[in-house]
């Protein structure tokens, strides 16, 4: 959808503060955070001396370049939220007019700002986020319309980049092969995860051109295929790590993903209806063996 057209009805002048909280979603910040540590512990440079680099690569992760996504998410995606969740803050008119817009504006560009707080590396990142995140929302981009490239640049977006950043900040240039390839890894992954999520708005994405995967393919065969994706990464991480010689972080991995398979058998007798269930369940597992195999990648110095 456009970035500036069709606003909804405007009710109030300010936005409402706890309608503004919920526009930059605060339970969508875990992931990167998450990953941006994994990526600190598997650079396997001490924090000593650098906790303000973790700290604040942490808040830029979640709160601030995660948060503006979703804001920028929302202003995009305003049409098809009055669908299927007219409730939200812009399509209900507590954030009116352009509020929306211009905090997501004003949260890319601190963003920027406390990006080049982190050196280079954290800086040239920052931009890759900023850039990612507008790419998958606004006109002519949109690349949320397709099914296979918008989950990806989310899942690469949410995981390996930040990954990758804490790696580099922690130890002040560029990753291992070994950590490169792991983050990638579970960015990929990230791909069935972000498929889940999209039948939550299966019938606005239908009506608004949104084709997602669980429009596309229909729930029960996306469902299928997101658990592949989530899984097929997965192992190809347990076999890396038996091949770089740690066997029990292997094996731990490939229990977390053993649980996982049982909780996907749940899912997919009735996707839709389980996929919240899942996201609450099977994805901590998922973010579990994230931070083995940064320990693992640790003990490879």
């Amino acid at each position: 959808m456009s970035v500036t057209s069709d606003l909804p009805p405007v009710s109030r002048r300010w936005p409402e503060p706890r309608a503004a909280l919920r526009l930059i979603k605060p339970v969508t910040w875990f992931p990167p955070m998450w990953a941006y540590l994994c990526g600190a512990v598997s650079s396997g440079a001490s924090p000593t001396g650098q906790w303000m680099l973790v700290i604040l690569g942490v808040i830029l992760a979640g709160p601030i370049v995660c948060g503006m996504s979703q804001a920028a998410n929302d202003w995009c995606d305003r049409h098809v939220d009055a669908i299927n969740e007219p409730d939200r803050p812009i399509p209900s008119g507590r954030i009116p007019g352009r509020w929306g817009l211009w905090i997501a504006l004003a949260m890319s560009v601190l963003s920027l700002f406390v990006g080049w707080q982190l050196g280079t590396w954290g800086f040239v990142a920052t931009c890759l986020g900023v850039a990612a995140a507008w790419a998958y929302s606004a006109e002519p981009v949109r690349l949320k319309t397709s099914g296979w490239w918008g989950p990806g640049l989310v899942g690469l977006s949410y995981e390996t980049l930040p990954w990758i950043t804490g790696a580099a900040v922690l130890s002040a240039g560029a990753p291992r092969a070994e950590v490169l390839l792991i983050a990638l890894l579970y960015g990929i992954g990230a791909h069935g995860i972000m498929t889940l999520n999209d039948f939550k708005a299966l019938e606005g994405d239908r009506q608004t051109g949104v084709n997602s995967l669980p429009v596309t393919l229909g729930p029960a065969r996306a469902a299928r295929v997101a658990c592949w994706i989530m899984l097929v990464p997965q192992m190809a991480v347990t076999a890396l790590l038996i091949l770089w010689d740690k066997p029990w972080h292997s094996l731990i991995i490939g229990a977390l993903i053993l649980a996982q398979v049982a909780a996907m058998r749940v899912l997919l007798r009735d996707p839709k209806g389980r996929a919240p269930w899942y996201n609450g369940t099977g994805i901590v597992l998922y973010i579990s063996g994230m931070m083995v195999a940064a320990f693992a990648l640790k003990g490879l110095l």
